[in-house]
């Protein structure tokens, strides 16, 4: 999975992150509309995430992440088409799609990692996932960053599909089935009943009821959606904002974002081994509370113009801190809370509420940015929800979690 998820990421990567800038230079969009554009192509992706993950548990992991990395890579290479056309509904639809057949994936390869592991095991899987991502990602970025400037948009779109279909008929040969996915065959095969550590619930609404009635884990994923609204400026507004109105080139923001993978790559298992027997709750607040010193400084910078390159890369830097931070809880924290039977379908209702805080961030984002505010002014306003989402997390939510569960 880490060697799949490394060419995988390098694919998406290579264009994903900068799909922002191709709107602003390429169309010419203003803020706000890119704010919202942005927003919309996550609507369709978000409604379907809950069912993603009922699925999961109901035709096994690896199938259904197969299906979603197939259905990526063709994504991607229809967006180099649309892309060379300059057609901006065809552009927000694919990136759309793209959105859609990860977000299937999402809860199917959770819940493959779950389905090998428990306890710290389990947070110690996700790192390893998480690095091998990130090494993908800054190979990725920073080839995009170089790329873009001199082959377009469109060649980088087109190389991420190829990339993409290797790393689908890569993991399509290697992959294994989950013990979970194992034993549904081997009951299918004797039409047998799958024992009850591994049988999905009865029904879509016996899963419904249980997680309606899992309010510590509602309340945890209506805090992170609260927190996201902060978080969810590092993918879109943070690098728009560098690039169009800091007017650093695509390159260096290609390096910044390679730095955010390297930090990953070395620091996120030490960081994952030092925080094994804390809570997961409290790791997100101190998480969160990075991302917010690294937006606010990041105002600072730009108020004054303090030395930006080397600002920049800071900036990244403690940012990426947050980001390692909350990774361990938002990755493990959900399949720890799930019943056994229930892993997918907690990680998709997980996905789809936090999701809307995500779904919000660039509108609100450029919303802001858009204002024509100071950069002070502006990050300012972008930290301020994750004061309140640290607040209930650390005083309301923790006390409602069990504590086994909650412990990295």
């Amino acid at each position: 999975m880490g060697l799949g998820g490394i060419i995988r990421a390098t694919g998406v990567s290579l264009v994903l992150p900068f799909l922002v800038l191709y709107l602003r230079r390429v169309l010419d969009l203003g803020y706000t509309e890119i704010g919202v554009l942005v927003a919309l192509t996550g609507v369709v992706p978000l409604l379907i995430v809950p069912f993603a993950g009922l699925l999961t548990d109901r035709i096994g992991r690896r199938r259904l992440f197969l299906l979603s990395l197939a259905g990526e890579a063709g994504s991607f290479l229809a967006l180099a088409g649309a892309m060379r056309l300059e057609s901006l509904v065809g552009v927000l639809v694919l990136a759309t799609t793209v959105q859609i057949v990860g977000t299937i994936g999402g809860p199917a390869l959770s819940a493959y990692v779950a389905d090998f592991t428990e306890g710290s095991d389990r947070t110690m899987g996700f790192t390893w996932l998480r690095i091998g991502w990130n090494v993908g990602f800054t190979i990725g970025v920073l080839a995009g960053g170089v790329l873009i400037g001199f082959v377009g948009f469109v060649w980088v779109a087109f190389g991420a599909g190829v990339v993409l279909l290797g790393s689908t008929s890569l993991l399509a040969a290697v992959l294994d089935p989950s013990p979970y996915d194992r034993r549904r065959a081997a009951a299918a095969s004797v039409g047998a009943r799958v024992e009850p550590t591994a049988a999905p619930s009865a029904s879509v609404r016996r899963s419904l009821e249980i997680l309606a009635r899992d309010r510590p884990f509602l309340a945890l994923c209506a805090v992170v959606a609260l927190s996201e609204l902060t978080i969810g400026q590092w993918a879109t507004i943070f690098p728009l904002y560098v690039n169009t109105v800091l007017g650093l080139p695509y390159a260096l923001l290609g390096a910044g974002f390679a730095l955010n993978g390297l930090i990953v790559v070395f620091g996120q298992a030490p960081m994952t081994r030092a925080a094994a027997g804390r809570r997961h709750t409290s790791l997100f607040v101190g998480g969160v509370a990075a991302y917010a010193v690294g937006f606010f400084l990041f105002g600072v910078v730009g108020q004054y113009s303090l030395f930006l390159v080397p600002m920049f890369f800071a900036v990244v830097f403690v940012l990426t801190i947050g980001e390692n931070l909350t990774s361990i809880p938002m990755s493990t924290l959900p399949s720890n809370l799930a019943p056994p039977t229930e892993i997918g379908a907690y990680n998709g209702a997980f996905f789809a509420l936090i999701g809307i805080g995500q779904l919000l961030a660039p509108a609100v984002g450029g919303a802001v940015v858009a204002t024509g505010a100071a950069p002070l002014a502006v990050w300012s306003a972008l930290v301020a929800p994750s004061v309140p989402a640290g607040l209930i997390l650390a005083l309301y939510v923790t006390p409602r979690l069990r504590d086994a569960p909650n412990r990295a």
